[in-house]
């Protein structure tokens, strides 16, 4: 993240709202469609360059979604022929589009207006209808393509290492060459077609990762499981689209924001909720939240890769993508407040009981991704909520990592209460995981206490009761997350042994921890460089747009609070699990909010009997109508004529004494028809 050359001092004035600079690149787009924009208007506190150099460097953008696509297409197509040299292609195409982000990133810092589109072809020429496809690069566009590329490169360097042993490698490296190109395309499409393209290629990737390996029921569950609940976001994401074609005839982000002030309130607040809905499938926020604990089936890379880089951050795209449309309703603002608050809550509360580390590294996932929805949710604070976004990138892969790294020399164990005293065994990969831990906790000068602190002054700074009740409970949280990850710490590194016999634990090889040790220095700088060094909020101003509010407290007491918030909370945890032995067997006599934490808060349970059910019976009942109704009509018709039929064919068997016999009773039926008719004459 240094590369983000976005210097400016920081009493610069503040940038306009979001739904103004739209409007204004919007405006810019629309004139010149198929060409590189820059305007005569430099962004607000950031430093400018030659135009015409940076235009013929991006006229190259497409290939950072090229080349991990063509990669995946020859590892998936190309047979066992690529499996001894398969993943080294699938990490040179990550590479590869790593450094055409940076190259990117800087040929951006070139334009005077930090947008730039290139429309690429003509999707859907029908009629009056004209769909274009184009890739649009901007400062959030920008950022995220650094994230997507930088941790997903040191991912799949990581597997190299992890999934050494597998038959199937060359197919999970496949698998993950789709899903990094299926994000680039969802954060550089121009419009919400764009978007939704690579918003289904993700879904399908997490799908395949989830269920890589398939033989077992319950990973491929679990694949199902995430598979049918995106599903159910991605038709809220749909019918929003449907109903922005209907009221402003397009799709693209331009069209869009440009008329997004002539949108009435119902209109602006249906199509914002229907966007959270869709966010909340990919990001695993309230309702849709209880896909992605489940998601930890598939192989550990995985899992820092949809939670950290990927998959997780599509939604918080999305909905800081949409500021303009939420700045008209502020109804549907709201609830992606209340949304991010309610998540961050329920994943906290669930982690503290959970004894499987990459279940409690998940839950901690949905906690933060909840912080996020929050800072978004708040005026002028989006970028502060990007800045969380990139932090957590950072820390939770190198946690995830470190997860993977105990989990690969404690053969495949996840039961913390079978772990204990790894430091010694395994220091490099104790070292990592402790700068996450601290990160994530908000340690001063560590990452996350930078992104942590500016969202809850952020929500301080709201005033009133909504200001006060999103801030205080942002802050309980901060206090819960510290518990909860020295827990994990503790239980993990510390205290006596409890590995059960015949393991031998030992430090993962040079390919898994270099990745690790990388990902822990961004652990612990990232934040200050983002905020001091290189100010991530000045450079995403021009998109997101950026507001001065009166502090209800100063910052440094709010610093002050959350860390004597969270440091408590981390004492508590030492005083229940250092300083007594820790059983290998979860306890049997707990609280009732224990019992419950540790059946999901009974979200699954509601799920199943509220929606699974009900859906089964109906489904069944139609299944009986359709087949005793409809298809009963139809096969019972054709069964009587079929029928009538047969007996009818008895008549002509081909014996002539049986014509006979039939002549005669007919002539007989004759005769007794003309002997009625003179009897009755």
């Amino acid at each position: 993240m240094s590369l983000l050359l976005a210097a400016g001092p920081a009493s610069e004035p503040a940038a306009a709202p979001a739904s103004e600079l739209a409007a204004a690149a919007a405006s810019q787009l629309a004139a010149a469609p198929a060409t590189w924009l820059a305007t005569d208007a430099p962004a607000e506190g950031l430093p400018t360059g030659d135009y015409l150099a940076a235009a013929g460097t991006h006229t190259l953008l497409w290939l950072l979604i090229a080349l991990p696509l063509a990669g995946a297409a020859v590892l998936l197509l190309g047979g066992r022929r690529t499996n001894s040299w398969g993943p080294y292609l699938a990490i040179a195409a990550c590479a590869g589009s790593f450094l055409l982000a940076v190259v990117s990133l800087f040929a951006l810092l070139g334009l005077e207006e930090r947008t730039a589109q290139l429309e690429l072809f003509s999707w859907v020429p029908v009629g009056e209808l004209q769909v274009d496809f184009g890739l649009l690069l901007d400062p959030l566009s920008a950022t995220f393509t650094l994230l997507i590329t930088g941790v997903g490169l040191l991912i799949h360097v990581y597997s190299l290492g992890y999934m050494a042993h597998d038959p199937r490698r060359r197919l999970f490296f496949g698998y993950l060459n789709l899903f990094v190109a299926a994000m680039l395309v969802l954060v550089l499409g121009d419009s919400y077609l764009a978007l939704f393209l690579g918003w289904e290629g993700v879904g399908l990737a997490s799908y395949l990762l989830i269920s890589f390996w398939f033989y077992v029921p319950a990973y491929a569950t679990a694949a199902k499981k995430a598979f049918i609940m995106n599903r159910v976001g991605d038709v809220g994401l749909l019918i929003a689209m449907f109903i922005m074609f209907a009221t402003l005839g397009t799709t693209q982000f331009a069209g869009v924001f440009a008329e997004a002030e002539l949108l009435t309130a119902g209109t602006a607040t249906a199509i914002g909720l229907l966007l959270l809905l869709g966010a909340c499938g990919k990001s695993g926020q309230f309702p849709l939240h209880t896909w992605l604990p489940d998601a930890m089936a598939g192989p550990t890379p995985v899992s820092a890769l949809i939670h950290a880089a990927t998959m997780v951050t599509a939604g918080v795209y999305l909905i800081a993508r949409s500021l303009p449309l939420y700045e008209v309703s502020e109804t549907a603002r709201l609830v992606v407040g209340i949304v991010g608050v309610v998540t961050l809550v329920i994943g906290a509360v669930i982690g503290c009981a959970y004894d499987d580390i990459k279940k409690v590294l998940a839950y901690s996932t949905v906690s933060q991704i909840g912080y996020m929805f929050l800072a978004v949710a708040i005026p002028g604070a989006a970028a502060v909520a990007i800045l969380h976004l990139l932090t957590h990138g950072f820390f939770k892969a190198c946690m995830f990592l470190s997860a993977g790294s105990v989990m690969h020399g404690m053969d495949d164990q996840v039961d913390m209460r079978r772990f204990g005293g790894l430091r010694t065994k395994m220091p490099v990969t104790f070292a990592c995981m402790t700068a996450g831990y601290l990160a994530i906790i908000g340690f001063p000068l560590l990452s996350g206490f930078y992104s942590k602190d500016l969202i809850i002054e952020a929500a301080l700074d709201q005033g009133g009761l909504r200001g006060w009740l999103f801030g205080l409970t942002a802050i309980a949280i901060a206090g819960v997350t510290a518990f909860y990850m020295t827990r994990m710490m503790i239980m993990t590194f510390f205290g006596a042994p409890r590995w059960t016999e015949g393991v031998h634990p030992h430090e993962s090889p040079a390919v898994m921890t270099g990745p690790m040790v990388l990902l822990a220095v961004g652990s612990v700088v990232s934040g200050f460089l983002l905020v001091n060094v290189f100010p991530l909020q000045e450079f995403l101003a021009p998109v997101l747009g950026s507001e001065e509010a009166d502090h209800v407290l100063p910052p440094i007491v709010v610093s002050i609070i959350v860390t004597l918030v969270s440091a408590a909370g981390a004492l508590v945890a030492y005083a229940m699990y250092f300083r007594k032995p820790v059983p290998t067997t979860a306890p049997v006599a707990v609280s009732p909010l224990t019992v419950a934490a540790r059946r999901n808060l009974y979200f699954d349970a509601l799920n199943e009997n509220l929606l699974m059910r009900p859906g089964q019976y109906l489904t069944r009942a139609l299944v009986f109508a359709d087949n005793r109704g409809i298809d009963g009509a139809v096969h019972g018709l054709a069964a009587g004529i079929g029928g009538g039929s047969g007996r009818l064919r008895r008549v002509q068997n081909g014996f002539v004494r049986s014509y006979a016999l039939s002549m005669f009773g007919g002539a007989l039926l004759v005769v007794a028809a003309l002997l009625l008719v003179r009897i009755g004459a």
